[in-house]
């Protein structure tokens, strides 16, 4: 599948013959090898010291979802990065947040903005948000080699449905099995924690804002309780990616918004160190 370098400037047959709308389908058939999941690892003794990233909470509320993410990596018991991007749009009206090993994600993600591009290309129409989620879920499934030695990839996939008119939450398993969450969900090491925190502050008619003040919550809880999760970063000025999709589209909060709605969290939690307390009844 090289490309035609000689001067008569042809692209290759490959690049010119029908086929199908799926990317994957085109470099499977025509470049198998340059698929993430075809590749083969060389035998390691011991664990492999591998960036990860976690945690990454989602929020749906009338017109539209909340996604958002922390800004650590670690690598075993270090951190290895500090202001790590985590959540990316998958097209104009879907986006992705990653937790797993961190490079196999990221490449997963851009092969599924190209994707969905392709798509959209060849058949003139955007897929319906299901078709993206299932999408993904088999790009997941072809990395199962990799994460069987631990390599795993477990996104969480948030979008507004143009055809229901409102947002909606996929999880995953390593398998690529997916779900559809309603109202919440969380994914990565402090997962746990995040989804016990929005169990009590999730309500179904939350403004947008509430719902980003609720899924940044979330995120300080878990940075509480999982030491792979980064909490807001006062001193160096690093916040939690947090993306709105409606019916607008996609659209990330500044540096200036996040940090508005961080710094306010962070300041009530000065007073509550435990976070908003929940009606007992």
């Amino acid at each position: 599948m090289e490309a035609n370098t000689r001067s008569t400037g042809r692209l290759p047959a490959a690049f010119l013959t029908p086929g199908s709308s799926s990317f994957m389908d085109f470099l499977g058939e025509h470049a198998p090898e340059l698929l993430p999941g075809n590749r083969t690892l060389p035998p390691v003794q011991g664990a492999l010291e591998i960036p990860h990233g976690t945690t990454i909470v989602a929020a749906a509320f009338p017109g539209g979802v909340v996604l958002a993410g922390d800004r650590r990596a670690t690598m075993g018991n270090v951190i290895a990065q500090r202001d790590i991007e985590k959540v990316f749009p998958a097209d104009e009206y879907s986006a992705v947040g990653i937790a797993g090993t961190a490079g196999l994600a990221v490449e997963m993600v851009k092969l599924f903005q190209l994707e969905l591009e392709h798509y959209e290309k060849i058949e003139g129409a955007a897929l319906s948000l299901e078709g993206k989620a299932n999408r993904l879920s088999t790009m997941i499934r072809g990395n199962l080699g990799m994460a069987m030695q631990g390599l795993a990839v477990v996104p969480l996939f948030a979008g507004y449905d143009t055809d229901r008119e409102k947002g909606r939450i996929f999880s995953y398993d390593v398998t690529g099995g997916r779900s559809e969450e309603q109202g919440f969900a969380a994914t990565g090491s402090g997962s746990v924690f995040a989804r016990g925190s929005l169990k009590k502050l999730y309500r179904k008619d939350l403004t947008e804002q509430q719902a980003i003040t609720a899924v940044v919550q979330s995120l300080y809880d878990a940075a509480d309780d999982d030491s792979a999760t980064g909490g807001p970063d006062i001193a160096r000025q690093i916040y939690p990616i947090v993306t709105v999709i409606t019916d607008e589209g996609f659209r990330r909060l500044t540096e200036a918004e996040a940090s508005e709605t961080a710094r306010a969290v962070h300041e009530r939690r000065l007073e509550e160190p435990d976070g908003p307390r929940a009606a007992l009844l």
